[in-house]
């Protein structure tokens, strides 16, 4: 009799970390505010700061300024999604999956922190953000 082994974790994965949503900042994008007022208004919303990055990093005539300034975005978003992810259950490893929508906005500071990173020459963070991103949801796999 053949007996099929996992390599998964004996103990079993943690249950996915799920964050709430963020109905004020969406309410305030969707009457029209810059993603610099409703930073301003809801500075631990990761998906506005991964909004900001974005731009920044895919501007038609980007500068080594803008890639910086995409990077300290995604950072900020990064470290404002930690502190939720851990405030919901989140002891620093285990699912964060992308189908889940409020999860994207720390899930997309992860990738353009890690592009970013790149851009900059800083190989080994952008190798963690990527590493994070599969540890988070493995289909993000890059």
């Amino acid at each position: 009799m053949s007996m099929s082994h996992s390599h998964g974790n004996l103990l079993g994965e943690p249950p996915a970390t799920l964050l709430p949503p963020t109905p004020e900042a969406d309410a305030e994008l969707a009457e029209g505010a810059t993603l610099a007022e409703v930073a301003a208004h809801h500075p631990t919303v990761s998906a506005v700061w991964a909004g900001l990055a974005e731009e920044s990093l895919h501007r038609t005539e980007r500068a080594l300024g803008d890639t910086v300034q995409a990077y300290a975005y995604a950072r900020t978003g990064y470290h404002r999604g930690l502190d939720a992810l851990r405030r919901n259950g989140w002891k620093g490893y285990g699912p964060v999956p992308w189908s889940h929508e409020p999860n994207r906005g720390f899930l997309r500071c992860v990738t353009v922190l890690a592009a970013a990173a790149e851009a900059i020459g800083e190989t080994a963070e952008a190798e963690r953000c990527r590493q994070l991103l599969r540890d988070c949801d493995p289909a993000l796999g890059a």
